[in-house]
């Protein structure tokens, strides 16, 4: 029998969720990497596996047992804390699957429990805890050194202000300081538009450019805020796979935006077998 799979996106930024209820899916490394292989596999820029709380050893202690858990790891196999455009379509696929009952809970994430809010129009809003800066750091591109803010959404992030986004080469991995982020940083290169617009591209750490990054909006919101003096505010913010409006508090921020379901199906067991590390 062959393996449930569920194809979806926020604002372009792609997955392939695997509903594994009974925990029973020995999600490798090497899987991840051929499975989100746009040509190998179904392509995507990360992998969410749907389980409950209980089966993840490293989970927060926040999250309870019966929570259910978005096991989110990056395309190239690794695991990440958090993914505020992944949260929206597990969320959403909860609801639709009918594996809670209301349209308001919490989701289990390596970043600690996120309240979400699922929509009638699709949309879904997430509590997306509080954004810290931590600091100042600096990315470099070819030749060029920006000066960014360094920003924790329960992942980090480094916040670049530019004059313009069609000119930047993401290719390649921007260079980045190991001490100031040695886990890996995601880097999120903004324009502002106005007070309460700005726009972004970003690079992820273990997917490189994306059309998209939920925490990276958050994060680029909350690092424009700290250029200006202010702790408190909300944009919406265009990236180029759509557009996502944020809120950032004292204690907390919210990430509302779309999530959309594309392909549904099973993953052939003989292919999931056959890849090995």
């Amino acid at each position: 029998m062959g393996i449930s799979f569920v194809k979806g996106h926020g604002t372009e930024n792609d997955f392939v969720l695997l509903p594994d209820l009974d925990a029973s899916l020995d999600l490798t490394a090497a899987r991840v990497r051929v499975l989100c292989d746009r040509r190998a596999g179904l392509g995507a820029d990360g992998v969410l596996r749907v389980v409950r709380a209980k089966a993840i050893e490293d989970r927060p202690s926040d999250v309870d047992d019966a929570m259910w858990f978005m096991d989110y790891r990056n395309a190239d196999g690794s695991v990440a804390e958090m993914c505020g455009n992944g949260v929206r379509v597990f969320a959403r696929y909860l609801v639709e699957s009918g594996l809670v009952a209301d349209h308001e809970f919490p989701v289990g994430s390596r970043a600690g429990a996120r309240a979400v809010v699922v929509m009638p129009d699709g949309d879904v809003a997430v509590d997306m805890g509080p954004a810290r800066v931590t600091g100042e750091s600096a990315a470099t591109i070819g030749s060029r050194t920006l000066v960014g803010v360094a920003v924790d959404v329960g992942n980090p992030h480094l916040v670049c202000a530019v004059d313009r986004l069609d000119e930047l080469d993401l290719t390649t991995r921007p260079g980045y300081d190991p001490a100031a982020f040695p886990h890996g940083v995601n880097v999120e290169f903004v324009v502002v538009e106005a007070a309460d617009r700005i726009r972004m591209r970003v690079h992820e750490r273990g997917v490189g450019e994306t059309r998209s990054c939920g925490t990276g909006t958050v994060a680029a919101v909350t690092g424009v805020l700290h250029s200006r003096g202010e702790r408190t505010g909300a944009a919406t913010v265009e990236v180029p796979g759509g557009r996502v409006r944020v809120e950032v508090g004292e204690d907390t921020s919210v990430l509302t935006g779309p999530a959309a379901f594309v392909a549904r199906g099973e993953l052939d067991r003989a292919w999931w077998d056959g890849i090995s590390e």
